[in-house]
């Protein structure tokens, strides 16, 4: 495996790869100079020695978890500046198995993954690309390019499948991170337009029967519930969390909490409707609708005070009383005093009109220019989202929030942000300023906020705002985004010692992505991560065919305990491509029940074909096992 990369996600994917699939791993970095933060290398080798440990513990314990051969030597580590042919060549790509590209820029990582392709025909891409429409593009530019090097024939299955997958960071974090703002927990997947998440739940009461969601997912550690062992005891025998375990196990568990799955849903204040219409009220300011009223009854009473003193008809008294007021009509020479003093008064009320019309108009103007520029925080706005940052992250979970009809206000101080096209498209107000300044969170209503979310690039803005949010609401739920993994560990102790009574979330991009793209660099397509205590489970949706594990059991017989499990039938991919004659019964039950989406209650019953595409949650060394790369080293040694 190579990674090429130059910021925190290519050292941690390089250390997913080595600890957790045990790769030999080759790993292209910028030179240790160059680097704003820690030098690279030692990042790379204190973050893969890191997992060395965790993966031998593991191995010491015995774990269940399928670890029986020591983790490989440490990564290999090429320096330079930019991945150009000959730094791809040193660094094998064309012996290597996958390639990951994830450097921040679009343009450097497209640029090589051209170059690697011919070198490697056969070679598994992986690109890390924010623009998604490009993206898809940049997949079946390669794939094509491909097949028509090796003539449309691949290598044995899991080796050299030349496909392409673009993943962007922004997009496989920003479910977790907007999960978090709404329900306290990262711990989500996205499928099928659903946002699912693992609900921990206590040990249930003598003689309660335990609902298990849409599946159970874990058995948490025997001292879960136990102060000094909060963090989930992995110690020996069955006191540690038990990952997929079967009908019979989370029977005979006493005393133990678990995970289930269960879909996310918001029960907070929705969007107002008629959200993309200006309302007549927003038009003008309460002092501007004061004077108008104002003029209006002046003349008013200048109308009928007119029709009282000359007895004409009602309607031709309003009607010279208008002509007045704009200094239409004629003087009244010869008239009666009454009807020269009303006529005084009616041009003095037109020209204190004047200025209230001319004001009326431009600041309508200013209203409708506005609206298709940005908003501002509307009156009496409260149990919303503020939105610190919208950069790449932030643009991703605003998007997120607002499909699930989530109000948001937003806070960036950098006017040119390439989030502000998005807000100004959804009309999210937002507030343009430093959010360090006093007055800025204010006027994003943050006392009246449900969540604060900090994603912006500065990890001590971040946490500067958290800190100014918590002395204005202490029990204000925040989640903040940081750049460094033990930074995000200390700071999220430290808030939630000092603050116990408040949700805080400090959470690492490049942690909530690492495991998305190393699943797919070994040829899954990787839906999301989800981690148990110390443990992690992963997301898969793939096509049963190849996968002789899978292909012809039934559900019952295809699930392996604490490796993988078989949670969901897409109906719409599978009947697409079913062989043979028309589906089965269960299979045309199971699409009525379901129509063209997923159907996560799966029977037992139901024999997996080699045209079915499932998703199904793993370990990540049982996913690992159904690449068949394990056993094909174990073969061959």
């Amino acid at each position: 495996m190579v990674v090429c990369g130059d910021d925190g996600l290519a050292h941690r994917l390089a250390a997913e790869l080595r600890g957790v699939y045990g790769e030999q791993v080759t790993l292209v970095v910028p030179p240790s100079e160059r680097g704003v933060r820690l030098p690279v290398v030692g990042r790379a080798r204190a973050a893969s020695a890191l997992l060395d440990r965790v993966v031998n513990a593991a191995v010491n314990r015995g774990g269940g978890n399928g670890m029986s051969e020591p983790p490989p030597p440490d990564a290999r580590v090429v320096e330079a500046a930019e991945p150009a042919e000959a730094v791809l060549a040193e660094a094998g790509v064309e012996r290597a198995a996958a390639l990951a590209l994830v450097y921040d820029d679009d343009e450097t990582n497209i640029r090589a993954a051209l170059t690697a392709r011919r070198l490697n025909p056969r070679l598994r891409l992986v690109l890390r690309l924010y623009n998604r429409r490009l993206g898809q593009h940049i997949e079946e530019l390669l794939d094509q390019a491909a097949a028509l090097a090796t003539g449309g024939t691949t290598g044995p299955a899991g080796v050299g499948d030349a496909s392409t997958t673009v993943l962007s960071d922004a997009d496989t974090a920003a479910p977790a991170l907007a999960a978090t703002a709404i329900v306290g927990t990262s711990k989500v997947v996205q499928t099928d337009g659903l946002l699912l998440r693992a609900v921990e739940r206590p040990p249930p009461e003598p003689g309660q029967v335990a609902d298990p969601g849409l599946a159970t997912l874990a058995l948490l550690s025997a001292t879960s519930n136990d102060p000094a062992g909060a963090d989930g005891s992995e110690s020996s025998g069955d006191q540690g969390p038990r990952l997929l375990p079967d009908a019979a196990a989370v029977r005979a568990a006493t005393g133990r909490g678990t995970v289930v799955l269960e879909q996310v849903s918001y029960s907070g204040p929705a969007l107002p409707a008629g959200r993309g219409i200006v309302p007549f009220a927003s038009l003008f300011s309460r002092r501007l609708r004061w004077s108008l009223a104002g003029s209006v009854a002046c003349v008013i009473a200048l109308a009928v005070a007119l029709w009282l003193v000359t007895d004409m008809h009602p309607l031709a008294a309003f009607y010279l009383t208008l002509l007045d007021l704009f200094a239409i009509d004629d003087p009244a020479i010869g008239k009666t005093t009454g009807r020269q003093v009303l006529q005084l008064l009616s041009g003095l009320v037109g020209l204190l009109l004047l200025p209230v019309l001319l004001a009326a108009v431009l600041e309508a103007l200013g209203t409708f220019r506005t609206a298709s520029a940005l908003r501002k925080p509307p009156r009496g706005l409260g149990g919303h989202v503020v939105l610190l940052g919208l950069g790449k992250i932030g643009t991703r979970v605003l998007l997120r929030l607002r499909e699930l009809h989530i109000p948001v206000v937003c806070v960036e101080s950098d006017p040119e942000a390439r989030g502000l096209a998005t807000a100004r498209r959804l009309r999210v107000p937002v507030v343009l300023g430093d959010v360090t300044q006093e007055g800025v969170l204010e006027a994003a209503k943050i006392h009246r906020a449900q969540t604060l979310l900090a994603v912006t690039s500065s990890d001590t803005t971040n946490l500067e705002a958290v800190l100014y949010a918590r002395s204005v609401r202490p029990d204000l739920r925040v989640v903040l985004r940081l750049y460094d993994d033990d930074f995000a560990t200390a700071v999220y102790r430290t808030l939630r010692a000092a603050h116990p009574g408040a949700s805080t979330r400090s959470r690492s991009v490049s942690h909530l992505a690492a495991p998305a793209f190393a699943g797919a660099m070994m040829g899954r397509q990787i839906l999301g991560a989800i981690p148990v205590e110390r443990r992690v489970l992963l997301f898969a949706a793939l096509k049963v065919g190849g996968h002789p594990q899978l292909e012809g059991k039934t559900v019952g017989e295809a699930f392996r305990q604490g490796a993988w499990r078989v949670l969901a039938l897409d109906t719409g991919v599978s009947d697409e491509g079913r062989e043979g004659p028309a589906a089965d019964e269960a299979y045309e039950e199971l699409r009525s029940a379901g129509g063209s989406g997923l159907v996560w209650d799966l029977p037992d019953t139901y024999v997996l074909r080699g045209s079915d595409r499932i998703v199904l949650a793993a370990t990540r060394r049982g996913l690992a096992e159904l690449s068949g790369r394990r056993s094909r080293e174990r073969a061959g040694t």
